[in-house]
């Protein structure tokens, strides 16, 4: 399980990217299930067709449940967790909420270790919060670089990783989405070479959102 905090309410849009990038990897060719909390689609906007295609998500990847509130959002989430078909589940949460409490964040813990996939909480419009979580980011949008012959760059953003268990300082990575490869990278340098995003972070952490924890 993992925390993903949008810096602003105003990256809420960036938060969410971010989240079903996380989750494809975590899937890995596996289902993933998007619950999504109607007060987020009210902020950010609902999800569109033609940006999640250009994320690199196919109809058959995922399954979009739309919540009307907090509660109904971490039941989709326990159970999504409990489906051996779904290697992913994000939850995508707005504002403060009482029921996205401790013990909440414990139950959907056990669940990921217990199930069959990765979870990811995804909030925006809240202030980071103690949980079971194994890890806690925040998350903006950043600058892309922009493509050959001008074309929009790919979609960039800024994770700072705010809280890891087992210890570890605040480290923060500008990284961008790679639709083909489905996978985040390190944007290219100005010469065009490519380094490799494991030369700058550790071996451990090279995949931070692979692992299933409990």
């Amino acid at each position: 399980m993992h925390d993903l905090y949008a810096e602003t309410p105003a990256d809420a849009v960036a938060i969410n990217a971010f989240g079903l990038g996380a989750a494809l990897q975590a899937a890995d060719g596996r289902a993933i299930v998007w619950g999504l909390h109607d007060m987020m689609g009210l902020e950010a906007g609902r999800p569109h067709g033609p940006g999640l295609h250009e994320m690199g998500l196919a109809p058959s990847d995922m399954l979009l449940v739309r919540a009307p509130d907090i509660q109904t959002l971490l039941i989709i989430g326990e159970e999504a967790l409990r489906t051996p078909a779904v290697g992913a589940v994000l939850l995508s949460a707005w504002g403060e909420a009482r029921a996205l409490s401790l013990t909440a964040s414990r139950r959907l813990a056990l669940a990921a270790g217990g199930g069959h996939g990765t979870l990811f909480l995804a909030r925006a419009g809240a202030a980071p919060a103690p949980s079971a979580a194994e890890s806690r980011w925040s998350v903006r949008a950043v600058a892309s670089a922009p493509l050959e012959g001008g074309a929009p760059g790919r979609p960039s953003f800024s994770a700072t990783l705010l809280r890891r268990r087992g210890g570890g300082g605040p480290r923060t990575w500008i990284m961008e989405w790679d639709r083909d490869a489905r996978s985040f990278r390190e944007p290219a340098p100005l010469s065009g070479a490519v380094v490799p995003l494991a030369a700058q972070r550790p071996a451990e952490a090279s995949h931070p959102f692979r692992r299933r924890v409990a």
